[in-house]
């Protein structure tokens, strides 16, 4: 049954811990990612990647400290996503909760390689450093990167299973939903092609051309409007 007017419902707990989980994932991944790495990593260039690893082990380490806060964040997101979408479709809200579990996990053993390359930095000796240590570091780090591209290959299918329930429900704002809808494909697209076809750059690149917006607006959009509305009316598919 679906109620009329501002209340107190069970789902509104979850709407808020997802709301602020999401925040927090969200600021976290824009250091770590869009800061941190963006800055330390030179792609093609081992060299520089690994003098700047020397001289800011400090910032790098503040880098895997944030990934891991995404990482924790990812699972009580999956937890709180699966406690709001459950009344509007038990069987799919699970699927979609399995299909991110499963994405997080990929993600940390993606992790696992930044911490080696940090070993790897913190034992080296910086008046014999060798040109095979530079690549080893430098795989290790493309190693992280192809792993996560994968993750985000199920990552995408589990913002279609979300989105595809919010469509269908009778309180979630249409635009969000069809924004994890599109996200989810854009997710799936992209990183296909990352991982399967590199060599189509620019596809690539027009691909995230294309969908850059909603993969940043669906998920964030709908954690701001799970924060401040989800969960202060019943909805129900």
């Amino acid at each position: 049954m679906v109620t009329t007017g501002i209340q107190r419902t069970d789902q509104r707990q979850p709407a808020l811990i997802a709301g602020i989980s999401l925040i927090i994932m969200t600021l976290a991944s824009f250091f770590s990612y869009g800061y941190v790495h963006a800055s330390l990593v030179v792609q093609g260039d081992a060299s520089a990647t690994f003098h700047n690893l020397m001289s800011s082990s400090t910032l790098f380490k503040a880098e895997i400290f944030g990934w891991v806060i995404i990482l924790m964040s990812d699972i009580v997101v999956t937890w709180a996503f699966y406690m709001f979408l459950k009344p509007m479709n038990n069987s799919l809200s699970l699927l979609g909760a399995w299909f991110r579990l499963t994405y997080t996990a990929i993600l940390g053993i993606a992790i696992l390689n930044l911490l080696f390359v940090r070993l790897l930095a913190n034992s080296a000796d910086p008046l014999a450093i060798s040109d095979s240590l530079q690549a080893q570091v430098m795989l290790y780090l493309n190693a992280f990167e192809s792993m996560w591209s994968i993750g985000l290959i199920v990552f995408g299918g589990h913002l279609l299973i979300v989105g595809g329930v919010a469509v269908k429900s009778n309180g979630i704002p249409k635009i969000i939903s069809i924004l994890l809808v599109i996200a989810g494909a854009g997710y799936i697209l992209i990183h296909l092609c990352n991982a399967f076809l590199p060599q189509f750059d620019g596809v690539i690149t027009v691909l995230k051309f294309i969908f850059t917006v909603p993969m940043i607006v669906g998920e964030l959009g709908f954690g701001l409007w799970l924060l401040f509305k989800g969960g202060k009316v019943s909805i129900t598919a």
